[in-house]
């Protein structure tokens, strides 16, 4: 399950148990109907209550990011888990952004809004 919210030049995405393909879909579906419109916005991605991940929407999240790279300044992956850093690092490779891992959300929110300010 996913939670989504979208202010001004941030989408907020906190991923709670399972983050499955359908929950991916509806991230982007909010990407094609509201992301383009506004140019290019930073993303915080908050799993530190996600527990596992589905093999397809990890497929589906590559795919997305290779024809979606663009659209995004600024990526903070918000995690506790060594695991989930590490593939965060692995996703730089699919995408232009400049992302970064954080396991402190207000370090993360903090240079998500600095490129702004």
């Amino acid at each position: 399950m996913i939670a989504i919210d979208h202010k001004d030049k941030l989408v907020t995405v906190t991923v709670l148990g399972e983050f499955a393909l359908a929950d991916f879909q509806e991230f982007e579906r909010l990407v094609y109907d509201e992301v383009p419109s506004g140019g290019p916005v930073n993303l915080l991605f908050d799993l530190r209550e996600m527990v596992n991940f589905t093999v397809d929407m990890v497929l589906e999240e590559i795919k997305f990011s290779r024809g979606h790279q663009g659209e995004f300044s600024r990526i903070a992956v918000l995690t506790h888990s060594p695991w989930v850093a590490w593939t965060a690092w692995l996703e730089q490779v699919f995408v232009s952004a400049d992302l970064r891992v954080f396991d402190d959300e207000a370090e993360a929110r903090g240079w998500l809004t600095e490129v702004f300010e």
